[in-house]
């Protein structure tokens, strides 16, 4: 298959909500955007199926020279020659993708974040550089939309936190941060070992409150201009706030399964978000 179809085979196998609000987009973005994609989840899954870390670093740092090889016209990887297409069209920083790496880097490095704040800069750099990456494919024409990319990146991640708690304990992550853990006297061994509480369920409202700040506040910053260009990122708001809305109707029961949205409704709240502009 040539690279293109690399990467929408890698886009969607992953199953992922981002998958839906690429179809509506006209061919040249498409393919942009699941080129970008494709990359995140290469580098994403090198962290999670590579349990030697000096073997997964080694593949981590193979990725930075390919961004490399990118920048200079000779890719290698199949996903590697489809960011130099992208690259081509729209401004895809080799900067930037080098931050996406760091940030997967990161969970080799540590299983723990003290503070929001230490953990913001994870976010940023898994979720909300990916979020400036794709305005550009989508295209703008005020600078304030980096600001709602930034944003809504934030609350994709807060969101994937939320969903994934139990998935990541199983493989020894904690992502909520340490003090709030404390603030709500729950230990990290009831999150390792599935244990629900009540002190539980008010800290996963206080993340869920987060999170759901960071969608109203990346919203509100959308210029009008820009609406339009930007509705597969409104597409993924939609879809991502249903989700975060089911785990809420849930009672948080995310410590033994993973609460998902089916293709199908997905599939509904991507075209009714795309028709509604």
């Amino acid at each position: 298959m040539n690279p293109d179809q690399y990467c929408q085979e890698k886009c969607a196998a992953s199953g992922s909500s981002f998958y839906y609000s690429f179809l509506f987009l006209p061919p040249e973005r498409r393919r942009a955007i699941m080129a970008l994609y494709a990359f995140c989840r290469e580098v994403d899954d090198v962290v999670d199926e590579c349990h030697d870390l000096s073997i997964a670093s080694t593949k981590l740092a193979w990725w930075r020279q390919e961004i490399d090889r990118v920048a200079a016209g000779q890719p290698q990887h199949p996903v590697g020659q489809a960011l130099q297409a992208a690259g081509q069209q729209f401004n895809l920083p080799a900067e930037q993708l080098r931050e996406i790496v760091d940030g997967m880097e990161m969970d080799l490095q540590q299983s723990r974040y003290l503070d929001f704040k230490g953990l913001s800069l994870y976010c940023y750099r898994v979720a909300s550089v990916v979020g400036l990456l794709a305005a550009e494919i989508f295209g703008y024409r005020d600078r304030r939309t980096q600001k709602y990319a930034h944003d809504l990146g934030m609350a994709f991640q807060l969101t994937n936190i939320i969903r994934d708690i139990g998935e990541d304990a199983r493989r020894g992550r904690i992502y909520i941060p340490m003090d709030e853990l404390k603030q709500f006297n729950v230990p990290a061994t009831d999150i390792l070992n599935g244990q629900y509480s009540d002190n539980f369920t008010a800290l996963m409202r206080f993340q869920y409150d987060r999170a759901q700040q960071y969608y109203a506040q990346a919203l509100a910053e959308l210029p009008a201009v820009d609406r339009k260009n930007q509705r597969p990122g409104l597409i993924m708001a939609t879809i991502y706030r249903t989700l975060l809305d089911e785990i809420r109707n849930e009672n948080f029961q995310v410590l033994h399964q993973r609460i998902a949205l089916t293709p199908v409704r997905k599939l509904w709240l991507a075209a009714k978000t795309w028709v509604r502009g």
